[in-house]
């Protein structure tokens, strides 16, 4: 799993990895929330909308799942490991922090908790402010849930700080490559 506050750069890190690790496959999550422009359904996420979601939630459909922000859930269906488990391939998980360490608490033995730290939350901020899809408000309360997910990073087996993005993704690449080969 590679967690991390909103603009740690986790997705950019699963986007490599995922590129230079063959043995990966990319859980794709479930949100309520809108598709951004420049997402795909069934790529990025699977956009259920808030209805749909609470629909799974109530079949059990899900291996875990969060209402990160006020009605936005995200979560993991229990279908996307079947579909990894069939290609034969390692599941990664771009998932936030307390999905990250549900699904680490499932999994204890067989999963890897990785957690992309900012270099700081006023460089986290600045990430976010120039991905130019929050607005102020948004922006805060992000901020405000950053605070409290970098609190929780000594839970996660691994802390690997995103202060240059192509250390970075070696370094996790690293920490990957040695776990599936011991």
């Amino acid at each position: 799993m590679i967690s991390a506050p909103s603009g740690a750069g986790k997705t950019s890190i699963v986007h490599y990895l995922l590129k230079n690790i063959p043995e990966l496959s990319f859980s794709i999550s479930a949100c309520s929330r809108e598709r951004r422009v420049d997402e795909i359904n069934g790529e990025d996420y699977y956009f259920l909308g808030i209805d749909d979601f609470k629909n799974k939630i109530q079949e059990d459909a899900f291996l875990e799942w969060e209402e990160v922000y006020k009605n936005q859930f995200y979560g993991t269906l229990k279908s996307e490991l079947k579909r990894i488990s069939k290609q034969g391939k390692i599941c990664i998980f771009d998932v936030d922090v307390v999905g990250g360490l549900n699904i680490k608490t499932q999994y204890p033995k067989e999963s890897l908790a990785i957690f992309i730290m900012p270099p700081s939350v006023d460089t986290l901020r600045e990430r976010l402010r120039c991905r130019g899809s929050e607005s102020k408000e948004s922006l805060e309360i992000r901020i405000n849930n950053a605070e409290q997910e970098i609190a929780r990073h000594n839970e996660f087996d691994i802390v690997i700080v995103n202060d240059d993005l192509n250390i970075a993704c070696q370094e996790t690449q690293e920490v990957i490559t040695n776990f599936i080969n011991s």
